[in-house]
């Protein structure tokens, strides 16, 4: 029996194990036992569980419905999962592409060649509001909502929607979702290699000239949008905004009425700086009823710092005023 038999044989009589236990228990070294456990995850025999030095491998008991394994899966199709769906399971599995979807139908005992054709037939749907560019504007929804005196924003534009009929959140927001819920910095850099592209065309399709992120309410240790202003590496000025507020802070989630959400932007951001840009461009990483991005816009013209402003937002909801509480 060589050594990755072993390592197999006692992840079947103990399920979970470190790299420690194993070394322990076979006496060789952990450089050896890494490289069989990095195979072992790659064929998914095993789980990778946590981050060093605190990692635990497990057991894979996930079962595959033999049935779908059989489907012969067509090259586009394939081709188009893996571009569009991701899926973070409930133990912190990151899947992709057509694993990922066959273990989403797996659970809900889905035939998955059909349910594939109904994804599709689905997010074309959704599709249908992208520009040229690849991107979706969200203005008229915003003029459309009832509770605005003024729009600010000349333009508001939202990389994906967050979530789409019956298969719930997009790639995008499933990744920003786990990515700032769980103060998770794998996740975050994922989310720049996914938006960066798109930012650059909106970058040089506006002739931005300046930009300027929306700061988070709530403390954490790991601020997304911190993060994000870090890893984009947007080579223009930045337009300082600070949040201020009471004692308790209240996040725009929190508030269900549009006059509310709206009196809370207005009230609990301050812009800093001096110097006038031609067109900004004000990032978010969700938006709901949009009251965020037009405020802070908003003041932003009321100080005279930009003339126009674009509005983005990762993720954007697909109805008229929405409160997306998850993110």
């Amino acid at each position: 029996m060589n050594v990755k038999d072993k390592i197999e044989l006692l992840f079947e009589q103990k399920i979970e194990l470190s790299v420690n236990d194993i070394v322990q228990e076979l006496s060789i070294s952990s450089q050896y036992v890494h490289r069989i456990l990095n195979q072992l995850v790659d064929n998914n025999s095993i789980d990778r569980i946590g981050l060093p030095p605190k990692t635990i491998y497990r057991k894979n008991e996930i079962q595959t419905n033999a049935a779908f394994s059989k489907v012969a899966i067509a090259k586009d199709k394939e081709n188009f999962l893996n571009e569009n769906f991701i899926l973070i399971t409930e133990i912190g599995q990151l899947l992709e592409g057509l694993p990922a979807f066959e273990n989403w139908c797996n659970k809900r005992k889905l035939p998955l060649e059909k349910t594939i054709d109904e994804f599709i037939l689905t997010k074309d749907k959704y599709n249908n509001y992208l520009d040229n560019n690849g991107l979706i504007s969200g203005l008229d929804k915003l003029k459309n909502t009832k509770g605005y005196e003024t729009i600010f924003l000349d333009e508001l534009l939202y990389l994906d929607f967050y979530a789409i009929e019956r298969f719930g959140k997009t790639r995008l927001g499933t990744i920003l979702h786990y990515a700032k819920q769980g103060q998770n910095k794998m996740l975050m850099k994922i989310l720049i290699q996914e938006i960066k592209q798109k930012i650059d065309v909106i970058i040089s399709a506006y002739d931005i000239d300046a930009v300027a992120f929306v700061p988070p309410t709530i403390k954490r240790e790991t601020q997304l949008m911190k993060f994000l202003a870090n890893g984009l590496k947007i080579n223009l000025p930045v337009i300082e905004i600070m949040k201020i507020g009471g004692i308790i802070p209240v996040p725009q989630k929190s508030l269900n009425k549009i006059e509310e959400r709206i009196n809370n932007a207005e009230n609990t951001f301050v812009i800093k700086g001096n110097v006038s840009y031609k067109n900004v461009l004000l990032i978010d990483d969700a938006v709901g009823s949009g009251s965020t991005l037009n405020q802070i816009s908003g003041k932003i013209k009321r100080k005279e710092l930009a003339k126009n402003i674009i509005g983005l937002a990762i993720v954007g909801s697909f109805k008229g005023f929405d409160v997306i509480t998850d993110v």
